[in-house]
């Protein structure tokens, strides 16, 4: 794709940036912007100053500009397309990129300078702690009958905002510095996502993964988690899954693990990540990768199809955006979180907060509670430090 680009050099934070794109759009009654901060095409931050994210949008076959949205669990999107972005490169240097070498229009220029935050405040609720236990049992029982190695069970936090959902995200990404921080808005809500995980990126035919299993938390000593038998089995059981799910659309003998059982920190915790790689058959389509590894591995089970049949019955309430996938595309290709540690925000301010975690024969059902806990505790603080709404 040609791209034409205009070095803007250094600016305001990512953060304050957004919020000023969001303060101007509202002024100009345009559509609010989306932003992915962290580690994207190989960029610190990619912003669409103003776009419209609409409901079911996939990402397109043909694709001249670049596509922003997010697939829910099962697999219905929301998504929306621009000629134009804000990326900020790995130097902090900004650039405005084009499909049409357009000039920097002045609303989008001035946005650099920055904007300070809104207040905000969010309440939530925490699950109720027994019918999750019961959900944990009820997948062992499944283990021990052989009918799944593995399966994620999930749960969430409910709750309500008072303010701008960017005002949280923006916040939220300041302070966690999460890899794969996403934000999109629509009508039909808003996500704040502070993901640690990389569910799939592609470039021309390379294509990795980098899935996320065994967690503890920030105080422990991450050398636990090498040591843990439970974790190290979730951990490689997971890789396989991904190994047979690029094994679909792969070269036959190309998929790799450069990296295994590494351990990382992401917001409140340690985790144990591994990375898979392939390569792509020639004319393999993001509708056929998607196909192939979608939902992800590390919020699923194995085997997956088993565990997503369960999954239904185990958990109170059904999946939305939590555990689908954020992100980003182009004609050069793809890149797409895990969206974990994510708040969704419907219209009416009403929030939700999955949190869940891997089971496998060894899991203690209080533990797994305590994990869900840790895995919260980043993002529940947030409104305890935020400025609140006047």
């Amino acid at each position: 794709m040609a791209r034409f680009a205009t070095d803007l050099g250094p600016a305001a934070p990512a953060t304050a940036v957004l919020r000023a794109l969001d303060q101007r759009a509202r002024q100009l009654g345009a559509a609010p912007p989306a932003a992915l901060i962290g580690d994207w095409l190989g960029s610190s931050a990619v912003v669409a100053p103003s776009i419209a994210i609409a409901e079911g949008e996939p990402i397109p076959e043909a694709l001249s500009g670049w596509w922003f949205g997010a697939y829910r669990f099962d697999g219905a999107a929301v998504g929306g397309i621009t000629d134009e972005i804000l990326r900020l490169d790995r130097d902090g240097r900004w650039w405005y990129e084009s499909v049409n070498a357009t000039t920097v229009p002045d609303w989008v220029g001035s946005a650099l300078t920055g904007a300070a935050g809104s207040g905000w405040s969010a309440d939530w609720a925490p699950p109720p702690k027994q019918p999750h236990l019961f959900a944990i049992e009820q997948c062992l029982d499944a283990i021990r009958a052989g009918e799944v190695y593995q399966a994620c069970v999930c749960t969430a936090y409910r709750g309500s905002l008072t303010g701008n959902p960017i005002d949280l995200f923006a916040d939220g990404a300041d302070t966690m510095s999460a890899v794969k921080s996403a934000y999109l808005q629509g009508d039909w809500g808003a996500i704040a996502s502070f993901s640690p995980e990389t569910f799939v990126r592609r470039r021309g035919d390379r294509v990795e993964s980098s899935p996320i299993k065994g967690t503890l938390p920030a105080a422990a000593d991450p050398a636990e988690l090498r040591a843990s038998v439970k974790d190290v089995a979730e951990n490689i059981m997971i890789v396989d899954l991904v190994r047979n799910d690029f094994g679909r659309v792969a070269v036959p003998g190309s998929v790799t693990v450069p990296e295994l059982l590494a351990i990382h920190p992401a917001p409140g915790v340690w985790h144990l990540v591994s990375m898979v790689q392939a390569r792509l058959r020639a004319g393999t389509t993001d509708t056929e990768l998607m196909a192939a590894t979608f939902p992800p591995a590390s919020v699923t089970g194995t085997p997956k199809r088993r565990a997503l049949e369960l999954l239904r019955g185990w958990e109170q309430r059904g999946r939305d955006f939590y555990c689908g996938a954020i992100g980003v595309a182009t004609p050069d290709g793809i890149d797409l979180n895990v969206a974990i540690r994510t708040v969704e925000i419907a219209p009416d301010g009403s929030t939700a907060l999955g949190v869940g975690g891997g089971i496998t024969i060894d899991s203690i059902p209080e533990r797994e509670w305590q994990e869900c806990r840790d895995k919260a505790a980043s993002i529940l603080a947030l409104a305890a430090s935020s400025p609140t709404v006047p």
